[in-house]
């Protein structure tokens, strides 16, 4: 998979690294922490660090959920952004809807292997009651980076919407303004980016299904898409990215009402919003959590594995 970098570059993106939280029957501060997978088809995965977190909340909430990675695209550096979240400390989910933290969790990296020190970002409105699963995607047109989330204002008398700061450095940000609002509560936003079209999936959290609509440009006007995905109730952190091969974009959908797991869905055209599921369920050995998928070089395939796998991996 050939991608062209800012510079004209052509980069060979050959594997995936996916990094989630997990979850398990029995309570632990470890579970809602940053776990690396890592695979070569998108399919099969092997979670690194022998299964252990690799970067671990020491503010905030104690915890984070919902860890999203992204590429910089004008310099060597990566960022995770995620929820300041422990329901392992917090219990209530009504509690934590009012008077959930208005941060976000920041590391930045230069390799993928060693992360800065964790850092807490304000970007909630002010009466925010939470800032959920923050996602992140570089606005082209006006080189800065769109950062997106879900809060209830009002201190959680307000339903869910989806909100949005501009950041350069993921250290300063703007005013958080309203991106999408819905008769219904929203959550779980992600972006995809192909052929000049911006493709938003989010969660319907009163349908509990997933909604795709499309736009020329990240602030313009999104136009809805009728999607089968609207068929699948009980899914939430969708996850897309671009295949190796032609085949197409993979779209991960946690199916945690009932299958408790993620399944990948199939397309060859985002515009037609059709997913076909897999035959084949997610091969991974933990039960990840709500994440995202950056598509990787060998090289810092290689990297991961000599830095947090038993063995270098060919």
């Amino acid at each position: 998979m050939s991608m062209t970098n800012p510079s004209g570059n052509q980069i060979e993106y050959e594997a995936y690294l996916f990094v989630h939280f997990i979850h398990e029957d029995v309570s632990s501060e470890d579970l809602e922490q940053v776990y690396f997978s890592v695979s070569k088809d998108g399919l099969k995965w092997e979670t690194l660090n022998e299964k252990q977190p690799i970067l671990k909340s020491k503010l905030g909430e104690f915890g984070v959920r919902d860890p999203f990675l992204i590429r910089s695209p004008k310099e060597n550096k990566f960022y995770i952004i995620g929820t300041d979240l422990s329901i392992h400390y917090r219990k209530d989910w009504e509690e934590v809807q009012r008077s959930g933290s208005q941060h976000i969790s920041v590391w930045e990296s230069d390799d993928l292997v060693n992360w800065s020190e964790q850092r807490l970002v304000k970007v909630g409105p002010e009466t925010a009651g939470c800032v959920w699963a923050p996602e992140s995607i570089y606005d082209k047109e006006a080189d800065d980076f769109l950062v997106f989330w879900a809060s209830r204002e009002n201190f959680g008398a307000e339903k869910q919407k989806i909100y949005y700061s501009k950041t350069k450095d993921f250290k300063t940000f703007t005013e958080p303004k309203l991106y999408i609002e819905r008769e219904n509560h929203i959550i779980d936003t992600t972006i995809i980016e192909e052929d000049g079209l911006y493709y938003r999936f989010s969660k319907d959290e009163t349908v509990k299904s997933i909604t795709v609509e499309a736009s020329d440009s990240l602030l313009g006007e999104f136009t809805p898409i009728e999607t089968n995905l609207s068929e699948i109730i009980g899914v939430e952190g969708p996850a897309c990215f671009k295949l190796k091969s032609e085949a197409g974009w993979c779209l991960l959908l946690d199916h945690y009402a009932v299958e408790k797991k993620y399944i990948p869905y199939y397309t060859s055209d985002l515009r037609t919003a059709h997913f076909t599921k897999s035959e084949q369920d997610m091969d991974i050995p933990v039960n990840s959590k709500h994440g995202g998928v950056l598509p990787i070089t060998m090289d810092e395939y290689h990297a991961l594995f000599q830095a947090y796998g038993k063995t270098r991996v060919s």
